[in-house]
């Protein structure tokens, strides 16, 4: 899954492990708990939460993000794709979520005049 998305990088730290991009957190895996922690817009965060707060539940704020708790037993696996690479794509460089978006077809074409 997170071979899809450029320059990810893991790290163990202590009972979890970092996923970021360029130095930046986007995620935090939790095994222990069968828990991720993903970033989301604030929005994004209460609604998830309030549509189904079995599977979700609010983990903190920080400035216009609302990180959310994913329990990832109770998730289908496609949509966890979906919300970790919004994750991503909402820490990534500009330059990084335009060419993951353009596909490889994209990546491969010089820039438009």
């Amino acid at each position: 899954m997170l071979g899809q998305l450029p320059e990810v990088k893991q790290s163990e730290g202590g009972d979890w492990v970092s996923l970021k991009v360029r130095g930046k957190g986007f995620g935090y895996l939790w095994e222990k708990t069968e828990t991720v922690g993903l970033k989301a817009t604030i929005e994004e965060q209460i609604a998830l939460v309030t549509e189904r707060p079995e599977v979700f539940e609010p983990q903190f704020t920080a400035g216009r993000f609302g990180w959310v708790v994913v329990h990832l037993a109770k998730i289908d696996p496609d949509e966890l794709l979906e919300l970790v690479t919004e994750a991503w794509c909402l820490t990534a460089p500009k330059h990084l979520v335009d060419a993951h978006e353009a596909g490889p077809l994209g990546r491969a074409l010089p820039p438009a005049k």
